[in-house]
């Protein structure tokens, strides 16, 4: 499957058609940003490590049961996946409390809660992707009510599926950002992707974070992170 006209470019990824009207390709970057774009910055090896570990963790869900656009990996970098109509809804689960939750609640990140939360934001980038609840979506259009329904579930099954995977492998899943959408047939799959750029990662000893945020808040380390993520998820 070739790349023929591209047609999206995003902070982290790039997508191209192909042959294939229902399917197209998605090229990982190594560009990083934070804060809205605010905050720009290359981290070397990520587009490879966001690719190949989303396709593992997509292939584990759908052996769970998730649908997912995952179709075939191409190389390092590029992934064939379903064309799809990204529900403008970012559905964010929180087994953790850490980042603009611990920020908005006043409480100190690292609080575990009995049972995972869920936040709705609008996907739109001008305004700054604001918090939504479910009533909001529907009276935008952004969902409909069974739409909601079968997104919330499918994203707290994605969340007990990873929540096992990582602890198996050492780490705390503290929180992440997914995104769903439509194929040509109607069908609501998980899309975007599942990388240490949209999750929260924490080594399961020792707390040490294993995602974006060393980007975020000038940690250091940040290629390590991400290659440390690699070398655990793949063994």
């Amino acid at each position: 499957m070739e790349k023929r006209e591209q047609l999206y470019e995003g902070k982290a990824k790039k997508v191209y058609a192909t042959d294939d009207e229902n399917l197209v390709i998605v090229s990982y970057k190594d560009d990083a940003t934070a804060f809205d774009g605010l905050k720009k910055g290359t981290i070397t090896g990520k587009g490879v490590v966001n690719n190949k570990m989303s396709n593992r963790i997509m292939q584990l869900l759908e052996k769970n049961g998730v649908p997912t656009h995952f179709v075939q990996e191409l190389s390092d970098r590029d992934t064939l996946v379903k064309k799809v109509k990204i529900v403008p809804l970012e559905v964010i689960i929180r087994n953790i409390s850490a980042g603009s939750f611990a920020k908005r609640f006043g409480v100190e990140e690292g609080i575990p809660f009995a049972e995972p939360t869920i936040e709705f934001s609008y996907k739109n980038d001008e305004l700054h992707d604001p918090l939504m609840n479910a009533y909001h979506a529907v009276a935008l259009g952004v969902a409909t009510w069974e739409e909601i329904d079968t997104i919330k579930a499918m994203a707290f099954k994605i969340n007990s599926v990873m929540k096992e995977f990582f602890l198996s492998i050492g780490v705390k899943l503290v929180d992440f950002k997914l995104e769903f959408g439509k194929t040509a047939d109607g069908e609501i799959v998980l899309a975007d992707e599942i990388s240490p750029d949209t999750c929260r990662f924490w080594d399961a000893k020792t707390n040490e974070k294993l995602d974006k945020d060393r980007f975020r808040r000038d940690l250091g380390n940040v290629e390590d992170a991400y290659a440390e993520m690699m070398r655990r998820v793949f063994g």
